[in-house]
């Protein structure tokens, strides 16, 4: 009997060490079994022509028609990915000469920002012009479980990894996955062009609520077909290559969690028709086409280039012997979206309705250093989920024939809140009386050569404890994690090099007064961070840390 009790014991021991040391594998596992669980039915056709049939209202008739409008939303782009800045993905070896086009033959901001450093907060201020101290769409929704399970893979792998707040990850006050999303209430620019008479389309990420009242068509849009969940193309796909990266566990997160699956207006989840990019491109020319004598708004938001990292075969080759793996996947997920961007140009040539319609190109936010990848955002500091330059500097260009001259470049600081009164005025459309928006239209900058003021007085960032206010070329940044405050002059030192914060202590409290004044009567968070995020500032994530890096917490 003692034998038993012993050998018993022995062997739960070795199970439970077993048991310690997989712990990451057994996560994994118990994602994806999870997640396996979800049923993807086969590919369904589009019907685009189902809002065709809509009246227009008089204002839209042939003679007094307003441009189409075509918002082309990049995810995770760095500012040196694309060739218009004279930069380019590895090294300039793989060009976008369809994405350069539009700054060429239109308007580029040549200080342009994103709403903030990741990705859904910067897509609710882009539809709605508002700041998160209005809307209190502040963070990121994450599915259920990311932030316990990237948490545990982190600090397996490394000493500092993200800390969860398990109190408020827990409270009974943080909503349901599906129920982070941006309030009904607010008014979108889809909604407003709408009223305009304009047919409103919504295309691929979407990322501001999952259920049907947050949802692209509980916020002005006709019709969506919505990413639902986050392949590229599904990993066993013969056409699909694929870049693991084992050091960053938000990616061994997503490949664990993500199916390759799309939804069509609130429909169950089935296979798209082919690689993101391309499926939703065919998807955007077939809703053109059905649109094309009608006023139509265009929003096509891309996936590429966030994590994880796939392409097509035959992108992958096309860009040559790129080294390491995961920058040769990356170059060519650059490549499929910029072909996306030269097929939407050519459908509207085709069909003689480019010279009216307003083509917008963006990000949502920079490149992340997560994926190990060291000049995405060259020559600027810092990445996604910092508010250092690297993280919120993204391409804003503007192409529209009919109104905007060619090679036009405008070098004030503007941000993505000044995208929706841009395009209600493009529109001639009315924005609410009634709604405060933060941003402000852009249309005479790009279509008149007087010497305007700056749009803006001052423009804001915020996460949690984590502010930032740029006034003139002075940015200030503070932290509670590690509490620190960096100035910089802009001016002088555009890529944040030299911190100016203890040599001018009058600026800094005039910054902080003004981080401060924007604060009041804000409307707090919808929901709190429940995870924060050490990144680090000048190198990636697959170089690790030292203890003389600098880095932010990210609290989201």
């Amino acid at each position: 009997m003692r034998r038993l009790i012993i050998g018993g014991a022995a062997t739960i021991v070795a199970v439970g060490a077993l048991a310690y040391f997989q712990r990451d594998a057994i996560a994994v596992a118990l994602i994806k079994f999870d997640t396996s669980r979800q049923k993807v039915l086969s590919n369904q056709a589009i019907d685009w022509t189902a809002t065709a049939a809509l009246d227009a209202s008089p204002d839209t008739a042939s003679g007094d028609r307003p441009p189409n409008v075509i918002l082309i939303l990049a995810d995770d782009l760095g500012i040196n990915d694309i060739s218009a800045f004279g930069g380019g993905v590895a090294g300039g070896r793989v060009p976008t000469p369809a994405i350069d086009a539009l700054a060429q033959r239109g308007a580029s901001f040549t200080q342009a920002y994103a709403g903030t450093a990741s990705c859904a907060p910067s897509r609710a201020m882009i539809l709605t012009g508002r700041y998160p101290t209005r809307t209190g769409f502040e963070f990121t929704p994450t599915p259920p479980g990311m932030g316990r399970i990237v948490s545990t893979l982190a600090n397996s792998q490394r000493k500092t990894g993200p800390r969860v707040d398990w109190n408020r990850a827990l409270a009974e006050t943080v909503p349901e996955f599906d129920q982070q999303g941006l309030p009904s209430e607010e008014v979108t620019i889809a909604e407003v062009l709408k009223d305009r008479g304009y047919r409103t389309i919504h295309i691929g990420k979407w990322h501001l609520g999952s259920g049907p009242e947050f949802g692209p068509n509980a916020q002005g849009f006709d019709q969506s077909l919505v990413m639902a969940s986050g392949l590229h193309l599904a990993e066993d796909d013969p056409n699909a290559v694929n870049a693991k990266l084992d050091f960053d566990p938000i990616d061994r997160f997503l490949w664990a969690r993500m199916r390759f699956a799309a939804s069509y207006n609130n429909s169950p989840w089935f296979e798209p028709g082919g690689y993101l990019a391309d499926y939703w491109t065919d998807e955007a020319i077939a809703a053109i086409d059905a649109h094309r004598d009608t006023p139509f708004f265009l929003s096509l938001a891309h996936w590429a280039v966030h994590t994880p990292l796939q392409a097509t075969r035959e992108d992958y080759e096309a860009v040559g012997d790129i080294e390491p793996h995961r920058l040769r996947v990356y170059a060519a997920m650059v490549r499929a979206l910029d072909r996306s961007v030269a097929r939407i140009i050519e459908k509207l040539e085709a069909d003689g309705i480019l010279e009216n319609t307003l083509i917008i190109f963006t990000s949502d936010n920079g490149g992340a250093g997560y994926i190990g990848l060291n000049d995405v955002n060259a020559p600027y500091r810092g990445w996604k989920l910092t508010f250092f330059e690297g993280g919120i500097r993204v391409p804003m260009f503007f192409h529209w024939p009919a109104r905007i001259p060619a090679g036009i470049t405008i070098d004030h600081p503007v941000a993505q809140i000044d995208l929706m009164p841009t395009i209600a005025r493009a529109a001639d459309a009315k924005i609410p009386e009634s709604i405060a928006i933060d941003g402000v239209d852009l249309i005479d900058y790009m279509t008149t050569t007087a010497d305007l003021a700056p749009p803006h007085s001052a423009i804001f960032w915020q996460s949690g404890y984590y502010r930032v206010v740029r006034q003139g070329d002075w940015k200030l940044q503070t932290t509670e994690r590690p509490k620190k405050v960096w100035l910089f002059n802009l001016a002088t030192d555009p890529t944040e090099q030299v911190n100016v914060a203890e040599d001018n202590p009058a600026k800094v409290g005039e910054l902080q007064a003004l981080i401060e004044q924007h604060q009041r009567g804000a409307r707090a968070a919808l929901y709190p961070f429940t995870i924060e995020a050490p990144t680090l500032v000048d190198r990636t994530m697959v170089e690790g840390y030292t203890p003389d890096d600098e880095y932010v917490y990210w609290p989201n």
